[in-house]
């Protein structure tokens, strides 16, 4: 019963703090390949104002604070390195206010992504937000924090593009807000004020986002997929660069996997439509496919594998393959559309090396400015020899991005050392000072975005 603890009970009751030991080891892991990081306590807190006592406690006890999401990270960035307080911010999970005129909802960081999908389908069905390729219970505070991407990518940008307006708690425990929030109680936009946006893709370390603004977007009545197929990966960059340039695609994936065997070396690439009637989807349909496709289908180098009414939003985490043991992890990076050829050359090597069944992928960001890529690596989670094969593939991946030029997205250790190892190092200074100052006494995610 020491002090910390105590004074965390205080603040947010004893039904919401542990230092139980199957608790602690519940928190010490994630569902990928790194290395357990004990904590010495876990809280939930329930309001923002918690969150603040609890930093200004931590700052007082030079205590470490990991803030957690729903956890789906995988690549160990909510894991304590060096003990301290796991703070789960799932509590923090209501709908605040929805704007449906205004096309914004303000809602609680801990929120999932499939509450707020259910929200928006009951309460304003013709609106929607850029939903991420993860499992539902993926927070949205956790999602913007590493600057995800989601369905709604290709027209409108990363999920992190998409914010009107934060409330964060800084590292020393003062409550900010920024944007049109910091002026009164709209939420309903970030410019044109100076740009304060420093708890973006930091994994936590310069802060905690307790409330944001998402941007909404037309949800439209008919939902369809089309898969367009081809064997040379040398055409998928000039096959999207047709479809962006159409500009009627909603979601734009192409994708190639050695499971099942029929998708071995072929390059599917998914085209997400949507409208509010048939004739406007046929429509679409037609343009895309005897326009901007029908060469392809002429010269008999790609064609329409499959064509799905009535489907569900991608989630692209199903595409992964899975092992006994039901564990994978993968590598993100973003990188120009055109090179897509030589990741997927270069990333099936990999996994051929590793005798990992390979899956790449990439989806469209902002028009084709960008691809996200990812290369998945499944392992046993009960087998160490599995792990540390799939550790290794997942090391050299992130090799493969420096190589190519390319920016690793949400790192993990191994792959933020990389990335400061290349930076500008004015650059390096700049985030040195950023931390600093928000950050003085180094508690937040200690062993994250460390520069020496």
């Amino acid at each position: 019963m020491d002090a910390v603890y105590r004074a965390l009970v205080d603040i947010v009751g004893s039904d919401y703090v542990s230092v139980q030991p199957e608790d602690l080891f519940t928190y010490s892991k994630d569902l990928g390949t790194s290395e357990p990081g004990k904590p010495d306590y876990v809280a939930a807190p329930k309001t923002t104002g918690a969150v603040s006592r609890i930093l200004k406690l931590a700052n007082e006890h030079k205590t470490p604070v990991i803030p957690l999401g729903g956890g789906m990270s995988l690549a160990g960035l909510a894991l304590p390195l060096k003990g301290g307080i796991i703070l789960d911010l799932k509590r923090m999970d209501r709908i605040l206010e929805l704007n449906e005129k205004g096309r914004y909802v303000v809602v609680e960081a801990g929120a999932s992504h499939g509450k707020l999908t259910s929200y928006l389908h009951k309460h304003a069905p013709r609106l929607m937000h850029s939903e991420p390729g993860a499992p539902p219970a993926a927070t949205i505070g956790g999602n913007l924090a590493i600057h995800g991407q989601g369905d709604l990518a290709h027209p409108y940008g990363f999920n992190s593009d998409m914010i009107a307006g934060m409330e964060v708690v800084l590292p020393t425990g003062e409550i900010c807000r920024i944007g049109s929030c910091a002026m009164g109680e709209k939420w309903y936009t970030l410019h044109p004020l100076p740009d304060l946006s420093l708890f973006l893709g930091w994994n936590g370390s310069t802060g905690i986002i307790t409330k944001v603004s998402l941007k909404l977007y037309p949800c439209k009545k008919i939902r369809e997929m089309d898969i367009f197929c081809v064997e040379d990966e040398n055409l998928v960059p000039e096959i999207l660069y047709e479809l962006t340039h159409a500009g009627m695609a909603g979601d734009l994936v192409a994708m190639s996997s050695k499971l099942p065997p029929y998708s071995d070396r072929l390059h599917m690439i998914s085209i997400a439509l949507s409208e509010d009637s048939r004739q406007e989807m046929e429509f679409k349909r037609q343009i895309l496919f005897d326009t901007h496709l029908a060469k392809y289908i002429r010269e008999g180098t790609g064609g329409i594998s499959m064509a799905g009414r009535d489907v569900e939003r991608p989630m692209v985490s199903k595409a992964s393959d899975w092992k006994k043991g039901g564990g994978f992890e993968y590598v993100g990076a973003i990188l120009p559309v055109t090179d897509y050829p030589e990741c997927y050359r270069r990333g099936a090597a990999i996994s051929a090396a590793h005798d990992i069944p390979y899956t790449v992928l990439g989806r469209v960001i902002g028009a084709g400015h960008a691809m996200m890529f990812s290369w998945s690596y499944a392992f046993n989670r009960a087998d160490e020899q599995s792990i540390a094969q799939a550790r290794k593939a997942l090391h050299e991946t992130d090799d493969l991005v420096m190589e190519l030029g390319g920016t690793i997205w949400k790192p993990a250790v191994y792959g933020q050392k990389l990335l400061l190892e290349k930076m500008d190092a004015n650059t390096l200074q700049m985030m040195k000072k950023v931390k600093t100052m928000l950050d003085p006494n180094a508690i937040m995610n200690p062993g994250h975005w460390e520069v020496d």
